[in-house]
């Protein structure tokens, strides 16, 4: 059995608990005296451990940017008790093959839920389906199918997809990129890729595919999820597909949150990333968004590279950041801090929903009598600064080092059990290499 006393919840009240046989035995009041045998809170919040939809764990393939070992570390210190695990791997996960792989490799971790997401074209290649049914029948049990990293563009083949998972309640979530507006695009389309003479990624190659696909999942009465929103207009779109009742969903990035595209003057390949980071009015607009709840969740797009990925030319460097550490601080900065969205809404967007949206019975759940213990405390009076060097990722392609953060995550417990104490991670998973 595991005591917490003086935990705080959202709601304001301070409580103690008991967690035994993987949920949530006694929850009362507390009575201000932790045990000997308890964990003091101290006032500390005790919240749903957070769900990630986009993470990108390399494995199999690209063990050299992450493992599901290492990335489960990563999520643990960054708060997350599950995280969905994104399909560009190598060999690609197009099949139920390679989802159970990944499904039992995150169970031999055994520090998170890691829960595949199987690919919707074969390959990537955006031209044949996948075996979406043997993917969603298998032990993995898929639900959610992207060929994120790359758009399915072809609409023939998006309209087939958003078909075919109905049979299951599967959800599509795209990569909203029109590949003939974005060639050889290294960054936002703007005022600052044309000072610099970078390509441009325009806004409107984003908001076509949104625009498109809202359209179809209406016509076909399918669940639709687009990735990684990053513009004022796509916002809108989702507002709108929303009001019409369409079943859309949406997620924004931390990053998206917070930097804008005149970082990328300094042609520093860490900045770059896809989609690009976009204007200010874009990022505010994506706050707004995500306060009111047209943008459903937030989701990290974790995409962990290798040194050599990253230290080179901005034109040859590879797209993405380091989210699953930083994430939960990021949205406390933007968007709890600037009082946009209380800690109650931060648990909605980052922990509730997503676990809703792919159906993730075990997370994302109130904290109650006889619901599972999947469960984090944080210091919210406290500060961290990022160190690349400290993190648990394999890979340091973060754009937040050496910045001072907000809020703490000090002790996570998945499926009743504590896996990290006091900011350190207990080991279980001693079988995988890092």
């Amino acid at each position: 059995m595991i005591k917490i006393s003086r935990a705080k919840l959202t709601d304001g009240r301070v409580v103690d608990i008991d967690i035994e046989n993987k949920v949530i035995t006694k929850l009362q009041t507390s009575t201000g005296k932790p045990t000997a045998d308890a964990i003091d809170a101290g006032s500390k919040l005790l919240l749903p451990g957070l769900v990630d939809l986009h993470t990108h764990l390399r494995e199999p393939g690209r063990e050299d940017s992450e493992t599901i070992l290492t990335g489960s570390k990563a999520a643990v210190a960054g708060g997350f008790t599950a995280v969905s695990a994104m399909a560009n791997t190598n060999p690609v996960a197009d099949n139920a093959g390679v989802v159970e792989q990944i499904y039992r490799l995150g169970k031999e971790a055994g520090l998170i839920d890691v829960q595949p997401i199987g690919a919707v074209t074969q390959g990537l290649n955006g031209e044949k389906l996948s075996e979406m049914g043997a993917m969603a029948d298998s032990i993995a049990k898929v639900r959610i199918f992207s060929d994120d990293g790359e758009c399915v563009s072809d609409p023939l083949i998006m309209r087939r997809a958003l078909e075919y998972v109905k049979i299951f309640n599967g959800i599509i979530a795209q990569h909203a990129q029109e590949p003939r507006l974005t060639v050889n695009a290294q960054m936002n389309e703007g005022i600052v890729s044309a000072r610099i003479g970078l390509p441009g990624w325009p806004a409107v190659a984003e908001e076509a595919i949104i625009a498109r696909d809202i359209l179809l999942a209406e016509h076909v009465q399918s669940r639709l999820h687009i990735c990684h929103l990053t513009t004022a207009g796509g916002v809108e779109l989702i507002r709108w597909a929303k009001a019409r009742g369409i079943q859309v969903t949406a997620e924004v990035t931390p990053h998206h949150l917070l930097l804008t595209d005149d970082l990328v003057e300094n042609y520093d390949p860490i900045f770059k990333v896809n989609p690009p980071l976009r204007t200010q009015k874009d990022v505010m607009a994506l706050r707004e968004g995500l306060a009111e709840g047209v943008i459903d969740i937030v989701a990290t797009d974790h995409a962990p590279h290798p040194a050599e990925d990253k230290d080179c030319e901005f034109h040859a460097g590879a797209c993405g950041m380091l989210g699953l550490e930083t994430a939960l601080s990021i949205v406390v900065k933007t968007m709890v801090q600037s009082n946009l969205m209380s800690w109650a809404d931060l648990v909605n967007r980052m922990s509730i929903t997503p676990a809703k949206i792919a159906g993730y019975k075990s997370q994302g759940q109130d904290i109650a009598i006889g619901m599972p213990a999947n469960l984090i405390l944080i210091d919210q009076e406290k500060s961290w600064k990022v160190d690349k060097n400290l993190m648990k990722s394999k890979s340091k392609n973060t754009p937040f080092h050496g910045t001072e953060l907000p809020a703490v995550v000090t002790d996570v417990f998945h499926e009743g059990e504590q896996v990290m104490k006091n900011g350190e991670i207990l080991d279980k998973g001693t079988s995988q290499n890092e």
